[in-house]
């Protein structure tokens, strides 16, 4: 455990709730990130860029009516990912609309999945700490078809700090208050926590907080989860998970900061 745990998940809030950001029901609709599977020869399209020294240039393979976090009208974050199943490439557009041929978008990235190599040191990527969006999302196939998740999950908080830890590359903050999170921030649910009572979408997902945790990638909502849309959801499983509060995670343990 970090030796600011306490301090850090104060500032989150030890007594707010953890909030799937994700699910089957949201005005009619699944909510959550969304992100489509494409062959290896799908057309690329252009993309333009407003953080273009810090984005990949492209182009992306975006299909026609690819999703958009939020949908076609969202005034949100906008971010499309696409998931290149031949070629083992990730592409991810954060702020994306259509223009002309393509998109323009705030920033975007372009990810080898058959490598673990990180971004260049301080730059952005389609989330704020510089990170892959699309591994750290809550996803049904792995919760309910594989009954396991294997890798950390990814969540938000409304105030972070102008520094960033392994494996995140960007910060997004102007704040130096060391008492705020560092983009890539890692907490984790504390090992005596019992999630043997909670229903099964909601265990799985508990237990990967146990296991590897989840990593500060993004400023907003505090304690705010990660996960893709599904329709398959079950909402009354996944409201179960908003009975955990910031007590019961604890930091662990960073290494050095960097903060230029």
């Amino acid at each position: 455990m970090d030796p600011d745990s306490d301090l850090l998940i104060d500032s989150i809030g030890r007594t707010a709730s953890l909030h799937p950001d994700f699910g089957a029901d949201w005005n009619g609709d699944p909510f959550g990130i969304p992100y489509i599977v494409v062959s290896g020869d799908t057309p690329r399209v252009p993309v333009s860029f407003q953080y273009a020294g810090e984005s990949d240039a492209g182009p992306y393979p975006i299909p026609p009516g690819a999703p958009i976090e939020g949908g076609a009208t969202s005034q949100g974050d906008r971010h499309i990912l696409v998931v290149d199943r031949d070629n083992w490439k990730l592409y991810e557009l954060f702020a994306a609309y259509p223009s002309g041929t393509g998109y323009s978008a705030g920033s975007g990235a372009i990810f080898d999945l058959s490598s673990n190599a990180l971004r260049p040191a301080g730059w952005t990527s389609a989330d704020a700490a510089g990170l892959p969006i699309f591994p750290g999302l809550v996803r049904y196939d792995e919760v309910m078809e594989g009954n396991v998740i294997r890798h950390a999950l990814r969540f938000t908080a409304a105030r972070t700090r102008r520094a960033y830890v392994y494996p995140a590359r960007h910060y997004a903050s102007a704040s130096t208050d060391p008492s705020l999170p560092p983009m890539g921030m890692r907490v984790r649910l504390k090992a005596g926590f019992d999630i043997s009572g909670f229903p099964p979408g909601a265990r799985g997902i508990l237990q990967a907080l146990k296991t590897y945790g989840m990593i500060l990638a993004d400023n907003g909502g505090n304690w705010f989860l990660s996960g893709a849309p599904d329709s398959r959801w079950n909402d009354d499983e996944l409201n179960t998970l908003k009975l955990l509060t910031g007590n019961e995670f604890e930091v662990v343990k960073m290494g050095p900061l960097t903060t230029q």
